[in-house]
């Protein structure tokens, strides 16, 4: 990982004697830096600048360096301390003048696996916000009709992540859409009717990749209930491709679950399956999660199908291993979150829910209550493996 560390020392010290603790206390930590000393020419350019507090009686030099600390970076400022020669009592002064100025920061003090482990999870976070820094994520047509508390506050967004929501007509898809011939794929099923939809799931796709070009989207969210009534199929093939490719691909114009897709991606380098629950358990904790498409790489196998509410189209009936999952949902302001870890029990196949299926045991069944008291919309992301606190990390210092 991308990651500096800066020190700072009062002269009042003796370096020598200081030398060795530093060398000491750095090589009880396994996370992999680089060590910058005293030369803060390249702050702000890493995943993650690290200050080591190492003495007492830096106060004031950290004062003198912070207008050119805050002109560098947009970061947190993160004081390492190991504790020894006073350097715990200088960061806690430190810090407390930078929240009185306003100012985020932290000081990361403890056990070198404690240490380790919250530098590496900080890490990430830096490289996500870079990663997300920049981005764009278009909204196809309007959330659907039914998604009354799934839109967004685009200007907080670009404030906290540095992503710009991007409006694009649905007319413009449509468009696109007509003027691509319909054209034979190479994969075929034993239904007729899912056989003769494929070619134009896979022209609804190729004129979704022609959007994502034109506009230089990393992402996008699709009112694809649209795509029924105007061109007889579904975009739940285009979204499962899509997601595979590393395109953030959301349904139903859901903007917020866009969000914590494209979250969740520059965080861990997954793809997120967008579902609802359809059945809660709120004694045990076992929810059903449904919907028509999941992305092609989180699946073991897969089945095509017909979208299940219109009967038409072509849905996907993905097969996710078994284990560790993470749901997770941001609000459209970015002021709520919910982020919890489970388990996904089984994969089903019910006749009479959306095509994908999973029952999924909340780790903390208390939990459940969130989803019939206080939830963030329907629609949740579900990602393989626990992923909590890094996640928690991310939205805690944005």
């Amino acid at each position: 990982m991308n990651i500096a560390i800066y020190t700072l020392t009062s002269a009042l010290h003796n370096e020598q004697a200081i030398s060795a603790v530093t060398k000491e206390f750095l090589s009880s930590l396994s996370a992999e830096f680089e060590l910058m000393g005293n030369d803060y020419a390249d702050y702000g350019s890493h995943a993650l600048d690290l200050i080591y507090v190492r003495t007492g009686g830096t106060e004031d030099i950290f004062k003198g360096l912070l207008p050119d600390l805050l002109s560098k970076s947009e970061q947190p400022i993160y004081l390492l301390t190991s504790g020894k020669s006073n350097s715990l009592a200088a960061s806690m002064e430190i810090l407390s003048h930078l929240r009185q100025n306003g100012i985020k920061g932290e000081i990361i003090h403890g056990h070198p696996d404690y240490i380790s482990k919250k530098i590496k999870i900080l890490a990430k976070v830096g490289e996500a916000k870079k990663l997300l820094k920049g981005s764009r994520l278009g909204v196809i047509g309007q959330p659907s009709d039914w998604l009354i508390s799934s839109h967004a506050d685009k200007k907080m967004v670009k404030r906290l992540l540095g992503i710009e929501i991007v409006d694009i007509p649905m007319q413009e898809l449509l468009d696109i859409i007509t003027t691509l011939p319909l054209e034979k794929v190479k994969e075929h099923t034993t239904t007729d009717t899912i056989s003769q939809n494929l070619p134009g799931a896979e022209r609804i796709y190729k004129a979704l990749k022609m959007i994502v070009e034109r506009h230089q989207l990393q992402g996008f969210t699709l009112r694809c209930f649209d795509l029924l009534t105007a061109v007889k199929n579904t975009g739940c093939l285009a979204l499962a491709k899509l997601n595979a490719e590393g395109i953030v691909a959301g349904c139903e114009g859901d903007v917020p679950a866009m969000l914590s897709m494209k979250i969740a991606q520059a965080l861990l380098g997954v793809s997120g399956f967008q579902a609802n629950p359809s059945s809660i358990n709120p004694e045990t904790g076992e929810i059903v999660f449904a919907h028509c498409t999941i992305p092609f790489n989180m699946v073991e196998r897969y089945e095509y199908d017909t979208h299940f509410e219109s009967g038409i189209g072509v849905g996907i009936r993905g097969y996710m291993k078994e284990g560790p999952v993470t749901i997770f949902k941001v609000s459209g302001d970015l002021s709520r979150s919910f982020i919890e870890e489970a388990t996904l029990l089984r994969n089903q196949a019910k006749p009479d829910l959306c095509r994908t299926q999973q029952l999924i045991l909340l780790s903390d069944p208390g939990k459940a209550s969130y989803f019939l008291t206080n939830p963030i919309g329907n629609h949740h992301i579900i990602l393989p493996g626990h992923h909590k606190d890094v996640i928690e990390a991310m939205l805690r210092l944005s």
